[in-house]
């Protein structure tokens, strides 16, 4: 059997375990996720030996990364991204910035860390792609917690990605490429008044007839925006997850109605059964745990770079929804906010490929990540079950 065909076989055993791991009776319930990270260090090459990255999977992953941002973005609904909670999210992001480019600009003078403006802007990410199947299989979705944190979720998502852009714009010496983020930003709109407003009687028609046959037209166009807006945000030099979570907030607009349940069903099956997982284990596979282990320093900056999450996302989080919770979900507002590591494993990538940040220091703080996104939701969610 072809290495290729072995690795995902092991990788889709992994993901159909994963759930039945989750709900092992426990007092303390894993998020799946988390799960699913853990089981594919333990599967991967610096354990068992199982399995290894290869173009297959990373074609895969990066397929299950874009599905992790359209599903995100399909949960963000239109009060989110306007009115009081939304201005105190994007505030609370604004200060994160400062916190983080601040920690970040100490550890470089220290000489501990490099980049220092890209691991900054990795401290203030939130991880709403993974907290959006947490708060969902916790009831907390239509929760006026679960929307908070969805506000709050989505600043920390897309506000980086933003940044990130201009700042890759910036530093390949063509600052002028931010000016494609305002070209897109049109694209996206224009798309958005095109699918929400367009509505030809054929095209209804056959979305409904073929909604339980296998023509499945609804998917497949659903599935055609999301690769358009992440094609043309990639031709433009933007972060192609930029594109997914602009595809899935405008498919989220038009797929609010009840009658629309069984589409998302669809989208649930072929993003949380198939994809997404495999963007989770292929991240614990290519995790450099040897070079944590082989570094004592390097582990000791995992729970640092942890603190500093909490610091940095988590503070500004509980302090700026004083009006909007009480204390007890302000705090689980805190660590959810905190909870990190799709856009830090993205940040990570572009640093060390470039020379900037060495490997054990972006193993650290992708380490970090994990166990933020490992324990503070963890948390989060008994804080506001109490």
């Amino acid at each position: 059997m072809d290495i290729s065909r072995e690795t995902v076989v092991v990788v889709l055993a992994v993901a159909a375990l994963a759930p039945l791991l989750a709900d092992f009776p426990s007092r303390v319930r894993v998020p799946i996720v988390v799960t699913e990270i853990l089981a594919g260090i333990i599967v991967g090459p610096q354990v068992l030996d199982l399995a290894q990255p290869d173009a297959v999977l990373d074609t895969l992953s990066d397929f299950g990364l874009a599905f992790l941002f359209f599903m995100a973005g399909m949960e963000i609904e239109p009060e989110t991204v306007r009115g009081r909670t939304a201005k105190l999210a994007g505030a609370g992001w604004l200060v994160s910035l400062i916190l983080g480019m601040a920690f970040a600009a100490a550890l470089y003078a220290g000489d501990v860390i490099g980049a220092p403006v890209l691991v900054g802007l990795a401290l203030t990410t939130t991880a709403l792609g993974a907290l959006v199947p947490i708060l969902r299989d916790a009831d907390l979705t239509e929760h006026p917690f679960g929307r908070v944190v969805l506000a709050t979720g989505a600043a920390g998502e897309f506000c980086p990605i933003v940044a990130l852009s201009i700042v890759l714009a910036v530093a390949s010496g063509e600052p002028w490429r931010t000016v494609l983020l305002i070209v897109f930003a049109v694209i996206v709109v224009g798309a958005g008044l095109l699918t929400t407003r367009a509505r030809p009687a054929r095209v209804v028609r056959l979305i409904e007839a073929t909604m339980h046959s296998s023509g499945q037209l609804a998917l497949r166009l659903a599935l055609l925006l999301l690769g358009g807006l992440v094609a043309i945000a990639g031709s433009l030099g933007l972060d192609v997850v930029l594109g997914a979570f602009a595809a899935g907030f405008i498919i989220g607009l038009i797929t609010r109605t009840p009658s629309a349940r069984d589409f998302r069903v669809k989208l649930d099956a072929v993003g949380y059964g198939f994809l997404i997982p495999i963007f989770f284990i292929t991240t614990g596979l290519g995790f450099d745990l040897d070079s944590l282990i082989d570094d004592p320093g390097s582990m000791l900056l995992v729970p640092f770079f942890a603190l500093l999450f909490l610091l940095a996302r988590g503070l500004p989080a509980y302090l700026l929804a004083r009006a909007e919770l009480p204390r007890r979900e302000r705090t689980a507002l805190g660590f959810m906010a905190a909870s990190a590591l799709p856009l830090v494993v993205a940040i990570t990538e572009i640093a060390t490929a470039d020379g900037t940040l060495a490997e054990d220091d972006a193993a650290a703080l992708v380490g970090a990540a994990m166990l933020s996104l490992l324990l503070f939701p963890l948390v989060g969610t008994a804080l506001v079950r109490r």
